[in-house]
């Protein structure tokens, strides 16, 4: 059997076992039907909580896992109880899908019930389809049906997670409709079974980008359905460098925990920041470049960062790496907007004279 060390991405409720555990076996708090946890100990779950869980004699941290607005998540977590399907949307690189897995792994203990939107989804791919080894032998009984993530979602009683939803075709996302209204899906093939009604538990959480708006936008009967969020960027820096510290002492902290150095974490987090903002902390405005400069991008150039000095200079990080990792991040949508990123650092470098930043901001004059 696989362990979590054995496997790339562990999902949320291998990754988390421990705190899942200890959270349900102190949670006293009235829970909706077929959740493992109730809406109380789910926050709890992604946005931390102060005093451990005792459990068998040991002390369980539940640690604060999405960074962002707390009464997102609180807002979220009652649509969910209310049987209202969820969507998030936000810029790239916000945690939308992160966050999405965090609630199935707290509510029913499934995050990868998902389905993934794209220009080639059918309406098989979300519904169900059939082997047809089976279908010729048998004909349309059960046992020849193959399921799809929204059938096993309403059978089941748990979440399916719909991924860029609006990258799949109008008219497949509007197969939803009548599955979130009514929250029976019909079979016609089955005569004795024509339909398939949801169990309690069943919901939806999608997941879209504002940058594909206009792609394949969802009709209004649809987004009726739907409860919206809207996950913002982070704002702090702060948050920021804790979850780039995180998710990079995740990637990396075996190989070389000591690469993860609080003060190159925040030049990183603090230059994101002004870049997707057009703004420096000390105020001074400048154009911003057209590529996304998420926090995932951030944890990315910081990870790649840390890989290079691990392989190829001994555990040390280099200020060249994480320039031309930066670079690389800046310029992949729009090569020209290198000269906005020098732009940028020439702005901020009247105030900025600690030696790191100087170190930093000759490496970009270097590009």
């Amino acid at each position: 059997m696989s362990t979590n060390t054995d496997i790339l991405r562990p999902c949320m409720e291998d990754l988390y076992k421990d705190q899942l555990q200890a959270l349900a076996a102190v949670d006293q708090d009235p829970r909706p039907e077929n959740w493992q946890l109730s809406p109380s100990a789910v926050r709890d779950f992604i946005l931390g909580r102060k005093d451990p869980v005792e459990q068998d004699g040991a002390r369980i941290e539940i640690t604060r896992k999405f960074f962002g607005d707390d009464a997102l998540v609180e807002r979220a977590v009652v649509a969910l109880a209310s049987d209202r399907a969820l969507m998030l949307i936000g810029e790239p690189g916000t945690a939308k899908s992160y966050l999405s897995e965090l609630l199935s792994a707290a509510i029913c203990g499934n995050s990868r019930n998902t389905i993934q939107g794209s220009v080639g989804l059918t309406e098989d791919m979300i519904k169900y389809s059939w082997n047809y080894a089976l279908l010729i032998a048998k004909g349309p009984v059960p046992e020849a049906l193959v399921p799809s993530p929204l059938y096993i979602g309403m059978k089941q009683g748990i979440i399916t997670r719909f991924e860029e939803i609006t990258r799949a075709p109008l008219e497949i996302q509007d197969s939803l409709i009548s599955v979130l209204s009514d929250k029976i899906l019909s079979i016609p093939e089955l005569s004795e079974q024509p339909f398939l009604a949801a169990k309690r538990g069943f919901n939806v959480i999608a997941t879209a980008n504002t940058r594909d708006q206009g792609v394949n936008e969802m009709s209004s009967a649809l987004k009726r359905r739907f409860n919206f969020e809207t996950v913002q960027p982070l704002s702090s820096i702060k948050q920021e460098m804790q979850v780039i510290i995180n998710e990079c002492s995740k990637l990396c902290g075996d190989l070389a925990p000591q690469l993860i150095k609080e003060d190159v974490v925040e030049l990183l987090a603090t230059v994101f920041s002004d870049l997707r903002k057009g703004k420096s902390v000390e105020g001074g405005s400048f154009d911003r470049p057209s590529s996304v400069m998420s926090t995932a991008e951030a944890v990315q150039v910081y990870y790649q960062t840390a890989m290079d000095a691990h392989y190829y200079n001994h555990d040390e990080l280099r200020m060249a790496t994480l320039v031309q990792n930066i670079k690389a991040a800046i310029t992949k949508d729009k090569p020209s907007d290198l000269k906005l990123f020098k732009n940028y650092v020439k702005v901020v470098s009247r105030s900025r004279d600690s030696e790191l930043f100087q170190d930093f901001s000759q490496q970009v004059n270097r590009c």
